[in-house]
């Protein structure tokens, strides 16, 4: 193998594709990149077993083959370099590189060993903006559950129907929702689970190395390729593979209150100062949190005590609908609602509220297409989804 690249498309393609690989000593060669220099293309290839990733990189082959190195070396030594022009050859089990007065070798290993990335079919495709599957993975992911005993919510929840998309994510606590549009759309309605990995590398590569112009164009679209049990994404060079989580996710629709008594409009900044006060003084691991809307004042009284540091109360102005005139309480954790009120971009909240016993709902003031449920403490002991 002896190619020729920039050292700036190699240093991006290797930010693509680096993350995957990782410290397995239990298969040594899941922790290289595959170089791979064939019909005219030059590819970088990782995976862990679960997520394979593929980048195609700019560059001119003078002899073909495939080798792999460990991923980590090569990327830190790359990124170090300057940005001109790298010539690579692999020698036996050596990678040469040179790049001006820079030379070195790297001691690799044969790529006869490197697992094989699955081939998802491509004949039917759903195709979205790169902004929009960004955007709604990062306001979903936070809500999923780390937990491996419950598999189908450990993931995120992908549908298609029709011109929309929706994601959704839940521990069982709390829960998002989040719709978009899709560019190209099949007649059939899809729904698959995608673990949250699959998700955090899509964020990572639709964003693009960190303070670098050539992050991907967001009007640009991200195709999407589903068999039984893999998922391909497709966006610029990139090509992701992922298995599908097994199981059957919970019918969320069910639980998302529909007989709202109170709404309340609230500002956003005012209220996550208000929450965060108030986290000082609330008990430790319930993180409990209490909400008084007082419907004939307009107000809402934040307030939590502890035994052993004190109390703290906040009264905010508020607008409040509903209620026939009667107040409202709810006890909230203050970290689930820090986290749904920070994936909420308008400056106004709307709050609705069916009781203290029914989990409540935030949503922006003007969008439509998002809502962050929470359950309230005195729930806790059973489940939001079944």
């Amino acid at each position: 193998m002896n190619f020729s690249t920039l050292q700036e498309n190699l240093k991006k393609g290797l930010f693509a594709i680096g993350h995957v690989a990782g410290k397995n000593t239990n298969l040594p060669i899941l922790n290289n990149v595959m170089i791979e220099a064939k019909n005219n293309e030059i590819k970088l290839l990782t995976t862990n077993l679960d997520v394979g990733i593929t980048n195609k990189i700019r560059g001119k082959i003078n002899k073909e083959g495939t080798f792999t190195v460990n991923s980590k070396i090569l990327t830190d030594y790359i990124n170090l370099l300057p940005n001109k022009k790298i010539d690579i050859i692999n020698e036996k089990n050596n990678l040469i590189i040179k790049c001006e007065n820079y030379q070195t070798k790297i001691i690799g290993q044969s790529a006869d060993d490197f697992p094989l990335i699955p081939n998802v079919e491509t004949d039917n495709c759903y195709s979205v903006k790169a902004d929009d599957l960004k955007s709604a993975l990062s306001k979903t992911i936070f809500a999923v559950s780390r937990s491996e005993l419950r598999l189908e919510i450990s993931g995120i929840f992908l549908n298609f129907n029709n011109k929309k998309a929706t994601i959704v994510g839940t521990d069982s606590y709390r829960l998002v929702e989040v719709e978009f549009d899709i560019n190209a759309n099949l007649d059939n309605n899809k729904s698959i689970i995608i673990p949250i990995e699959t998700a955090s590398e899509l964020i990572r590569i639709i964003s693009g190395a960190p303070g670098r112009a050539e992050s991907m164009d967001n009007n640009k679209s991200v195709e999407i390729y589903i068999t039984d049990n893999q998922v391909l994404f497709k966006t610029n060079e990139t090509e992701l593979v992922s298995r599908l989580i097994e199981g059957q996710y919970p019918d969320y629709k069910q639980i998302i209150p529909i007989n709202i008594k109170t709404n309340i409009i609230i500002n956003k900044n005012d209220l996550i100062r208000a929450v965060k006060t108030c986290s000082l003084f609330s008990k430790k691991e319930i993180n409990d949190i209490t909400f008084d809307f007082l419907n004939n004042k307009n107000q809402v009284i934040i307030s939590s005590v502890s035994g052993q540091v004190g109390e703290n109360i906040v009264e905010l102005d508020v607008e409040i609908n509903g209620g026939d005139g009667e107040e409202s309480k709810i006890i909230i954790n203050h970290r689930y609602l820090l986290d749904g009120l920070s994936s909420i971009e308008d400056d106004r909240i709307k709050i609705e509220i069916v009781n203290n016993n029914t989990p409540c709902v935030l949503r922006p003031e003007k969008e439509k297409n998002y809502l962050y449920i929470i359950k309230p403490i005195v729930l806790w002991f059973g489940c939001l989804v079944g």
